[in-house]
């Protein structure tokens, strides 16, 4: 690729390398989440209150692991920040596949959940240092990675815990080393595009971030918080719901086909995206498409008694989500000077981690005192009314932002 003086710019990654590492460091990530409840209350017989607190040490341990590892990527060298994540990610699932008894299986799902966080911040943190494609065509394609790599280990997570959970395990451990391999030779290109940011900035002086505007950051911190509201609503789908859709008499295998429905159609958006790049106008007028499908599907879910309806809001949410949830880190990279690219991904995966973190207590303590119909609501609103921030936000600082490319 050239750049503005037509030299050839050899030190990028490239694009595919990049989403093979999303792809295994997913599918194995995907092999632990979904079986912890079942695994921890039906054969260690530990009670839902503690799998609560193990699960949210998991999302805290993904926050933290975001923080540090975004800073890190702003001051030094990322490429043995990131060989260190894998590593010591797989060297964790081989002690979990060793030793998964309790309370150890506490302690390697909190450090899984911190080594999630610094790995997830990293890929996009250098995501944002890809030339050769917009940044809305990037973070669309690592999406879509993320996802086929969350439906391929749900998918398969089913049949080997039947088998062995040792070997549920170990196999996670090995697609980790698959991409340890893998970023050990594609990501060295990194090493170079640190040596050029850094030399641009120090010249005989200390390194130094560059703050971001005043306006920029006021424009992110309103995306950030549309994020966390709408994860934390979000999260519900993943938790109670299930309960609602049996209460209804809806077999729990339809309740997991909306999964797949919901895979399916991220795929479609994802490839309607990348073929017509400027369906939208710009990125915020996708993110405003993207809030109000997850405010409406929530609307939606008040009137759904059947397994139809429930799908139609499946289908409402997953436009929301394929739309908006890429085109935010996107958005946060352009806002974002040189030398804080990595600290800005990394509050963006705080972000939906502390919606994560608090969701399904959120939406079960409503659900306890008021019931389900009154929490789509509330979910409704609440999200409606991050687009009701967003929009006079954006209109009154938008003509002086600063883009950084």
């Amino acid at each position: 690729m050239k750049n503005a003086h037509g030299k050839i710019k050899t030190d990028e990654i490239k694009l595919i390398w990049l989403i093979v590492g999303e792809l295994a460091t997913w599918i194995g990530a995907s092999f632990i989440w979904p079986l912890t409840s079942v695994y921890l209350n039906k054969q260690l017989h530990i009670s839902l209150s503690i799998i609560g607190v193990v699960l949210f040490c998991n999302c805290a341990g993904n926050i933290l692991g975001s923080i540090i590892s975004g800073r890190l990527y702003d001051k030094y060298n990322p490429y043995p920040l990131m060989l260190w994540g894998l590593g010591l990610d797989a060297a964790v699932l081989f002690l979990m596949a060793a030793f998964h008894g309790w309370p150890e299986y506490w302690v390697w799902l909190t450090l899984t959940g911190f080594l999630g966080g610094w790995n997830g911040t990293l890929i996009n943190s250098v995501a944002t240092s890809l030339k050769k494609y917009p940044g809305r065509y990037v973070f669309n394609v690592l999406y879509f990675s993320q996802n086929l790599g969350v439906v391929t280990g749900t998918l398969i997570v089913g049949y080997l815990y039947d088998l062995s959970i040792t070997l549920l395990f170990v196999i996670a451990a090995l697609l980790f080393v698959i991409a340890f391999i893998n970023a050990i030779f594609n990501y060295r290109p990194i090493i170079a595009f640190h040596k050029e940011r850094i030399a641009k900035h120090k010249k005989g002086e200390k390194h130094k971030a560059e703050p971001m505007p005043k306006r920029n950051f006021i424009m992110t911190m309103v995306f950030f918080t549309t994020l966390g509201v709408t994860w934390l609503m979000y999260m519900n789908w993943e938790s109670n719901l299930s309960v609602y859709m049996v209460s209804l008499g809806i077999p729990f295998h339809l309740y997991s086909l909306l999964w797949t429905l919901n895979a399916g159609v991220i795929a479609i958006m994802q490839g309607i995206l990348a073929s017509f790049p400027n369906i939208f106008k710009n990125l915020f007028h996708q993110i405003i498409f993207g809030i109000c499908m997850f405010s409406l599907s929530f609307i939606t879910l008040v009137f759904a008694k059947d397994f139809a309806h429930f799908a139609l809001s499946m289908f409402i949410l997953t436009l929301g989500e394929s739309t908006a949830f890429p085109a935010i880190p996107a958005y946060v990279n352009d806002l974002s000077p040189l030398t804080s690219k990595g600290k800005y991904q990394g509050a963006n995966m705080v972000a939906s981690g502390i919606g994560r973190a608090f969701g399904p207590l959120f939406g079960g303590l409503i659900i306890d005192h008021a019931g389900y119909i009154p929490f789509f609501w509330v979910a409704a609103i609440m999200i409606a009314l991050m687009i009701v921030v967003m929009i006079p936000t954006y209109m009154r600082v938008h003509k002086e932002l600063n883009i950084y490319k």
